[in-house]
């Protein structure tokens, strides 16, 4: 029989296709029919944002985990997007193999922040220092990570962000608890590096993002400008019995 496949397209690459693209890479799943895209998430402003990006109006539906955890996807068939995704560098079993992803350098910050909503972080947290001393000053903690089960893809992103946006992140490991799961590799921006990755990945107000990370960086940009200089003051010479505050976690 002849094959009736439909034939092969190139997909124009926009913000809003490489922020879709990021999310994907991280909360997404190629189905082994060889059509189906799948985005799972606990957020539904995510599923939102994939759909308008995608301009489509597939419902969002339930979807429950292997350990009975709830969450939320958007199921999209289409036999073009999906061999197209499979010719930038996704796979069906993505997880541990994802490396490179050929987005064009132009639309690699919109890639980067739909990582960053998909399995990325931005934490926030107030920190004291010199109690011990008698003095007391406090200051504005941000770090910015992505987490991967693939150490390819987590290094292509260290050396991409390197060129792009001037800034290079650390790469840490984290052993599986159990024996069944897999390793896990992280790639962590410290306070001054993660500012400069804000301004740079949040270049503009109506770009496709998750609200609530977005909150938490702007928050925490606005109080570190205004720690122009550290405040001494003098305290009891006593040891406190908290010395900071539980980190936000984006």
């Amino acid at each position: 029989m002849p094959d009736r496949r439909l034939p092969k397209k190139d997909f124009i690459w926009t913000p809003n296709l490489a922020y879709a693209v990021g999310l994907l890479v991280t909360d997404g799943c190629l189905s082994p029919n060889n059509r189906t895209i799948v985005l799972v998430s606990k957020d539904r402003e995510i599923l939102e944002n994939f759909k308008s990006c995608l301009n489509i109006e597939n419902k969002i539906g339930d979807h429950i985990s292997g350990m009975g955890n709830h969450y939320l996807k958007v199921q999209y068939d289409n036999v073009q997007f999906y061999d197209w995704l499979l010719r930038i560098g996704l796979s069906q079993a993505k997880s541990r193999t994802v490396g490179e992803i050929l987005v064009p350098d132009e639309f690699f910050r919109d890639y980067f922040r739909g990582c960053i909503d998909g399995d990325g972080s931005i934490q926030t947290y107030s920190d004291k220092y010199n109690v011990y001393k008698g003095r007391r000053y406090t200051t504005q903690r941000l770090f910015i990570k992505i987490v991967s089960a693939s150490e390819q893809h987590i290094e292509w992103l260290q050396n991409k962000i390197e060129i792009l946006a001037g800034v290079r992140g650390f790469i840490t490991y984290t052993k599986p608890r159990l024996e069944n799961y897999a390793p896990t590799w992280g790639l962590k921006f410290a306070k001054n590096k993660s500012l400069q990755l804000i301004e740079w990945m949040y270049y503009a107000h109506d770009i496709p993002c998750l609200r609530r990370k977005r909150n938490i960086a702007e928050e925490a940009v606005g109080v570190i400008i205004q720690q122009t200089r550290r405040r001494y003051t003098r305290v009891p010479n006593r040891r406190p019995a908290n010395l900071s505050v539980p980190p936000n976690l984006g």
